[in-house]
């Protein structure tokens, strides 16, 4: 299984507007790829906006990129963000 950690940058001021671009992205991930396991928006205590995700394998991965829904996302994110997401990839162990 292949782990994502991915902080997103969002400009000041555009939480709640990015949180419901966000949540309507995940929800479907979560209805439409069979090798995601796990896409998750999370908020830590300094209020980053980071999203957990968990696929089956690397197909599955380049599969969530290459989608439909994923790719029609991005309009729902202009001006939305301050930067590039910074993404951690991890080989799940156990």
């Amino acid at each position: 299984m292949i782990a994502v950690i991915a902080k997103l940058n969002v400009a000041e001021g555009k939480g709640a507007q990015f949180e419901k671009a966000m949540l309507a992205l995940a929800s479907q991930v979560r209805a439409k790829e069979e090798g995601n396991h796990l896409y998750t928006l999370c908020q830590n205590d300094d209020g980053d906006y980071i999203v957990l995700e968990l696929y089956e394998d690397e197909e599955a991965l380049a599969a969530h990129g290459q989608s439909d829904h994923f790719k029609a996302s991005g309009a729902s994110f202009k001006g939305l963000m301050s930067g590039p997401p910074e993404i951690q990839r991890l080989r799940v162990v156990g």
